[in-house]
């Protein structure tokens, strides 16, 4: 099983902050550095304010040099896709290749009101999302030329540039990552576009489920099941006895039991039976949700205690 970070800057980080997690992952060998796509913090004041994570990951690329950089996910109502798909193909240039992009719907309504942003009803997001894979993974794809007419977005003789610089994606770009809990329409666009599906904060009951739609959908595309891979987002709250465990749940602002439940917390032991009850239904790759960011000893923790181990 492979360990990424994940981070919630909205709730209060500047670029600093996300810097010092980030080359702190990939020293101590996580998978990669993810980070949320928000610009509004669910509860508190979310100060120094919000960081926009397309900006962010072009920083981190210049400032790391192996651990693999993504959103979970990006909102296709906050881009148009011609000036995205530019975005990230020129982030996966300047990072040499080590962009995962994940794209979702949009679903906060605060943030969309509080910025000015439009926000459709929740079919007309979903078609716009299917838009929007169409285009940034056909604008990747396509030498120079590509036409695009669709319901939401029009693309004309556009040369399709830049490119970027992976193209192992199942499209022919970056991999893409569609996640979320639909049962229909989601597993069906994770099928024709994505390289991974992703559970965010769900049981082992409920994952598998959902793991079980994505499959059905990856074979009737025409796809083998095993082309898709299977990943789970969690928040972590891991120390080395009880009085730490506390002290993180404290910091964040959570109880440690239902952090036992819901997460992976506890000692470092329990954090592994809890990855490996995971690994048993079909999880691949975990997203570990860091929302202290200062505690950089918790990240050392994970990666000395609990990853050698999964």
């Amino acid at each position: 099983m492979e360990l990424r970070i994940f981070t919630e800057p909205q709730q209060g980080a500047s670029y600093d902050d996300l810097l010092a997690v980030a080359q702190e992952a990939e020293r101590l060998g996580f998978g990669a550095f993810f980070r949320s796509d928000h610009y509004l913090a669910m509860g508190g004041d979310g100060l120094p304010g919000p960081t926009d994570a397309w900006t962010t990951l072009a920083g981190l690329a210049r400032e790391t040099s192996t651990i693999r950089l993504g959103t979970l996910v990006t909102s296709a109502t906050f881009r148009l896709p011609g000036p995205l798909a530019i975005q990230v193909a020129q982030v996966d240039q300047m990072s040499g290749g080590r962009v995962d992009f994940g794209l979702g719907a949009g679903w906060f309504t605060a943030e969309h009101e509080a910025y000015g942003i439009p926000f459709p009803e929740t079919g007309e997001r979903f078609d716009r999302l299917e838009e929007q894979l169409q285009i940034i993974t056909g604008l990747w794809a396509t030498e120079g030329g590509f036409d695009f007419a669709g319901s939401h977005y029009q693309v004309k003789n556009s040369p399709g540039l830049p490119k970027p610089a992976q193209t192992t994606g199942v499209r022919g770009g970056p991999p893409v990552v569609i996640g979320g809990h639909g049962k229909k329409r989601t597993p069906a666009l994770a099928a024709a576009y994505a390289d991974e599906f992703n559970v965010p904060f769900a049981s082992i009951d409920d994952v598998a489920a959902q793991f079980g739609r994505v499959r059905a959908a990856v074979e009737a595309a025409g796809r083998a099941a095993d082309s898709m891979t299977y990943s789970a987002a969690l928040v972590v709250c891991v120390g080395t006895e009880e009085t730490e465990v506390e002290r993180r749940a404290a910091a964040i602002g959570r109880e440690k039991d239902e952090l036992r439940e819901n997460g992976v917390a506890g000692t470092p032991e329990e954090a592994v039976a809890k990855l490996q009850a995971y690994a048993e239904i079909g999880v691949e790759r975990v997203y570990l949700q860091v929302l202290d960011l200062s505690d950089l000893d918790h990240l050392r923790l994970i990666a000395g205690e609990v990853m050698p181990r999964v």
